[in-house]
Formats: C-alpha cells, structure tokens, sequence
C-alpha cells in the first residue's frame, strides 16, 4: 500500500488576502507585477502529475490572469504551451515563458492584438507551427471597461470589447479547427456577468452571454468530430483586468467583499478547471459552464 501524505484542510475564506485593497489604477491592459497585493497564479503552489503529457496548447491572454495560471498548470501537467499577450505585456509574459521552460516543458510567446482578423489566423499558424499542432485551445483574452451609463460608451469602446471577447474567439476558433485533432478540447472563459451583469459592465456583460453561447452551440457542431467545448464562468478574480478600468477605483478596495467567501478569487485557484476541462478523462463533458465565483453566480 502507498502511503500519502495527508492535505491540511484550508479554510477558503482566510486561504488568501481579503479586502480592504488599495486603490491601483492602471492603464489597459495593466501588468500583474504593478498589483498590490501580486496575484498567485499557482507559480509556487500549483503542482502537475502528468494529467497532459505530450498536449500541446495555445492560450489567449496567458501572460497574466487567469490564462496565466492555465499556462503554468498546462506546463506543470506536462504540455508545451504557447501565450498570446499584446506587446506592452511583455515582462509579464516572459515570466509566464520561464516558468514553463522550469517546467521542462517548451514555452512560446506570440504578442499581437487579437482585434485583427489577419494576425488571429498568423497567431494560429505560428502556433501550430511552433508546437507542431495544438490540440488544446484556450480563448480566455478579454476587455472589460466599467462605465456608468450606456451613453459614455462611444461606439469605438464597444466595437473593442466586441471585437477581443466576440470576435477573435470566432476567428482564432476558426483557424484552428482544421487543424485540431479527434480529442482535442477547445475552452472558453465567460464570466457570471453572463447570468448577472452589472450595471456599469453594460457591454461586456454581453459578449460573455456570447461565449456561453459559443460553447453550447459549438460543443454540439463538433461533438460529432470528437472535439470537446467547454467554458468557465468566473466571478471576481484578482486581474489586472479588474485595475486597469474594468471596476471603479472605489470598488477596487472592497473587491469580492460581496462573495459568501468575502473576497476575490486568485487565478490559481480556477488552474484546476482548465486542467480538468482539457483531460481526456473528462471525455463525457462537453457543452458545459464551470463556475468558479466563491458562492456567487449561476453555472
């Protein structure tokens, strides 16, 4: 019999920092370095037992965030991964790449806006390219500006949400799908703004219905190919996403106060789905939401 050692129980509500936050506001896209306190992405935590040995995986918007910590369990897991990130998250990004190659695993980097049709289709191909296949695909990249009424929304700051939480997933999809494999997964991060938004996140909270959407229709278009889709819904998380214009400064200090939990979640505590959702021995769900919003939120 194989001995284990036994997990101390941790209390999830004190498991990490809760509010009062600081105020910290950041210019898009904003850098997990500049956030007080530095979000945990699993660097030190996460640890792989082999779950994607071989696999090989492009993750939109995997320099910080919750795609960060996919890209940290993907390698700890044993798969070679490739980030997209826009170019003024480099530093971000070349953390991310280190720590897959301390994984042993290759780590590839392809900065580029994904609000351009051309480069989604280069970004699929440098991809497959550099890995020699993808036959796991994470479109997690997303924008997300708070404001207060639907009349300061210029149609320029709609058409860029649209445009990297819509649009790019559906051209990204689309290039990879001749290429990706029987068993391949594709995943997508929506939000519980899809089941609740909020009042100032008017726009966005639209396009993450959307990618609820596109999962559940595509999952069954392609489950007749052997192509599994999947999304996760996240509550608040602590991102950059959140501090650079996607909350008030104001609700910066008290994010995720509201949750049953009583604080934000850390993206490494979301690393698990992702690595759940592209395992083979999840090979009977498709079509479905992950939640992940510490009580709050509907999937």
């Amino acid at each position: 019999m194989i001995e284990q050692q036994r997990k101390t129980l941790e209390n999830p509500n004190k498991k990490y920092p809760v509010p009062p936050f600081p105020r910290q506001p950041q210019n898009v896209p904003g850098l997990a370095s500049k956030m007080e306190p530095i979000p945990d992405h699993g660097e030190q935590s996460y640890v792989g037992s082999g779950r994607l040995l071989g696999r090989k995986a492009l993750i939109t918007g995997g320099d910080s965030g919750i795609g960060r910590a996919a890209a940290i369990a993907y390698a700890r897991e044993g798969a070679d991964v490739v980030i997209n990130y826009l170019p003024q998250e480099q530093s971000d990004a070349d953390e991310v790449l280190a720590l897959i190659e301390a994984a042993g695993r290759k780590g590839y980097g392809i900065p580029g806006d994904i609000t351009i049709e051309s480069f989604c289709t280069l970004l699929v191909e440098q991809a497959a390219e550099k890995l020699g296949g993808i036959d796991i695909l994470v479109n997690n990249a997303g924008h997300q500006q708070a404001v207060e009424s639907l009349l300061d929304i210029t149609t320029e700051d709609f058409d860029t949400t649209l445009k990297t939480n819509v649009y790019a997933p559906f051209w990204i999809t689309k290039a990879a799908l001749p290429l990706l494999p029987e068993g391949a997964v594709i995943i997508a991060t929506s939000s519980v703004q899809a089941y609740d938004p909020s009042e100032n996140l008017f726009d966005y909270a639209q396009t993450k219905a959307a990618n609820v959407a596109f999962v559940k229709s595509l999952a069954k278009q392609l489950g007749p190919k052997g192509i599994r889709v999947n999304g996760v819904a996240p509550g608040p998380v602590w991102t950059p996403l959140q501090t650079s214009g996607g909350q008030p400064q104001d609700a910066i200090e008290k994010f995720g106060a509201q949750t049953p939990l009583g604080r934000p979640g850390q993206p490494a505590e979301l690393a698990s789905i992702y690595v759940q959702l592209a395992d083979s021995n999840a090979s009977y769900a498709t079509g479905q939401i992950y939640g992940s919003a510490g009580g709050s939120g509907h999937p």
